[in-house]
C-alpha cells in the first residue's frame, strides 16, 4: 500500500522527492532525488543530468531575448522542455531502481525566460518560468509542485534567490559564519551567521553567463571555458573592468536579483571600445565575476573570517575560484561534499526540498533574503 506523504512522515518513514532545475546556463536538465526523514538532514540519493539539445537551447535563448515572442513559439518550447524533464525523471527513477509510486512529489523550477521583480517600463513586477506542470504530472505519473516564485513576488519580494532557505537547512548551525556561493549562470550568495541567526542573501551578478557567451563567440562547438583555461592566459583590462563595475545593479542594496534580461552579450558589447583582445575580455569577465561576488559578500561578512562553500558549475573553474579567493582573503573555501552534497546538485535538490515544504504547508522563502512581507508557502500542486 502506498502511504500518503503526510502519513509516511508521521510514521517516521523516509520520503523521496525529485527536484528539476535547468538554470540560466541552459546546458542540461538536472534531476536530483532526495530523501527526507524526520529529524535528519535531506539526503541526496541519486542524480541525472540530461543535456538540452542544441535546437531547444536556441529556442529558449531566442525567447529570453525576444521583444515579440509568439504564443506558438512559447508553446513549442514549453512542450519540448517538459518532455525533456519527463525523460530526466524516468532516467533518474531507472537509475535509482524506483517507480513513480515511490515519489511523494516532483519540484519543477521551470526555465526562466524573464525575471523583472522591479517591473518593466513602469509596469507590474513579474517573473516568467516556462513550465507545464500539468503535462509533467501526466507524463510521469507523479504529483508535481511548480510555480514557486510568484507567491513570494505577490508578497512584495524579489522571488529570488530561493535556494537560501535550503542552504539554511543544510549548512546552518556551525560555530563559525558560513557563506554559500552558487556559481551558475548568475551568482547568488547566502550568509549564514554562527548559530541560528537569520540568514541573508542576494544575487551578486553574472557568474558564467557572460563568460560562456563570450567564449562561445570565439570558439566553435564549445559551450564553456573548461577550468577557466582561456581566461587564465589573458590580462585583466582595468578600464574595461571599471566600466563593467559601473553597472548600477552592483551598487544596489539588497534585496536584489537579476538575470539575462540585464546581463547579456549586447550589454557587454556596449562597454567595449573594439580595441580589446578577445582573450583579455574573457579574463576581465572572470575578474568581474570574482570582484562582484567578493564585494557582495563583504557587505555581509564585513571582513570577519568565514567559510565559503562554493557550489554550482563555476565551482569546477579553478581560475574563477582562485580569483574569488584572492578577493576574499579572510575566507576559507570549502566544497559541499563534506555535507554529502556534490557542488552540481544543490540547486536541483533545493526544488525537491521546496516541493516537500509545499506538501506540508511550510514556508519556502526567506523574507530576509527576498524582501517579501513575510514567510509564504510557495508553489502550486498538480496531481497525477
Amino acid at each position: 500500500m502506498h502511504l500518503s506523504p503526510q502519513h509516511s512522515l508521521q510514521q517516521g518513514l523516509p520520503q523521496h522527492y525529485i527536484g528539476l532545475m535547468s538554470g540560466t546556463s541552459l546546458d542540461s536538465i538536472d534531476a536530483a532525488l532526495i530523501e527526507i526523514t524526520p529529524s535528519a538532514f535531506p539526503r541526496l540519493v541519486a542524480t541525472c543530468a540530461l543535456a538540452i539539445p542544441a535546437n531547444l537551447r536556441e529556442q529558449l535563448l531566442t525567447l529570453c531575448h525576444s521583444d515579440h515572442a509568439l504564443f506558438s513559439q512559447l508553446a513549442s518550447a514549453e512542450q519540448a522542455f517538459c518532455e525533456l524533464q519527463a525523460r530526466a525523471v524516468k532516467d533518474l527513477l531507472t537509475a535509482a531502481q524506483l517507480d513513480d509510486n515511490a515519489i511523494s512529489a516532483i519540484g519543477s523550477h521551470g526555465q526562466t525566460i524573464e525575471h523583472a521583480p522591479g517591473g518593466h517600463n513602469a509596469g507590474p513586477a513579474y517573473t516568467l518560468q516556462l513550465d507545464n506542470p500539468s503535462l509533467l504530472a501526466e507524463l510521469t505519473g507523479c504529483t508535481v509542485v511548480a510555480d514557486f516564485r510568484r507567491r513570494d513576488l505577490a508578497a512584495g519580494g524579489q522571488a529570488a534567490p530561493l535556494a537560501p532557505a535550503f542552504h539554511q537547512a543544510l549548512f546552518q548551525g556551525e560555530h563559525q559564519p558560513h557563506a554559500v556561493l552558487n556559481l551558475g549562470g548568475f551568482a547568488n550568495v547566502t550568509w549564514l551567521p554562527a548559530g541560528n541567526s537569520m540568514p541573508l542573501g542576494f544575487d551578486t551578478g553574472p557568474a558564467n553567463v557572460l563568460l560562456d557567451a563570450w567564449y562561445q563567440r570565439h570558439h566553435i562547438d564549445a559551450l564553456f571555458d573548461r577550468d577557466g583555461h582561456w581566461a587564465s592566459g589573458g590580462d585583466v583590462d582595468p578600464l574595461l573592468l571599471a566600466r563593467l563595475l559601473s553597472e548600477p545593479f552592483f551598487h544596489q542594496p539588497p534585496p536584489r536579483s537579476t538575470g539575462r534580461e540585464r546581463f547579456h552579450l549586447p550589454w557587454l558589447e556596449s562597454h567595449l571600445t573594439g580595441q580589446e583582445l578577445a582573450q583579455d575580455v574573457q579574463t576581465t569577465l572572470a575578474e568581474l565575476t570574482a570582484r562582484s561576488v567578493a564585494e557582495g559578500i563583504q557587505q555581509l561578512a564585513r571582513h570577519q573570517p568565514f567559510r565559503l562553500i562554493v557550489a554550482g558549475g563555476g565551482a569546477h573553474n579553478s581560475d574563477l575560484c582562485r580569483r574569488i579567493a584572492d578577493n576574499l582573503p579572510q575566507a576559507t573555501l570549502a566544497t559541499p561534499e563534506a555535507w554529502g552534497w556534490p557542488a552540481d546538485w544543490i540547486e536541483a535538490g533545493a526544488f525537491a526540498w521546496l516541493a516537500y515544504r509545499r506538501l506540508y504547508h511550510f514556508p519556502g522563502n526567506l523574507p530576509s533574503v527576498t524582501g517579501a512581507a513575510g514567510p509564504r508557502v510557495l508553489g502550486g500542486i498538480y496531481a497525477p
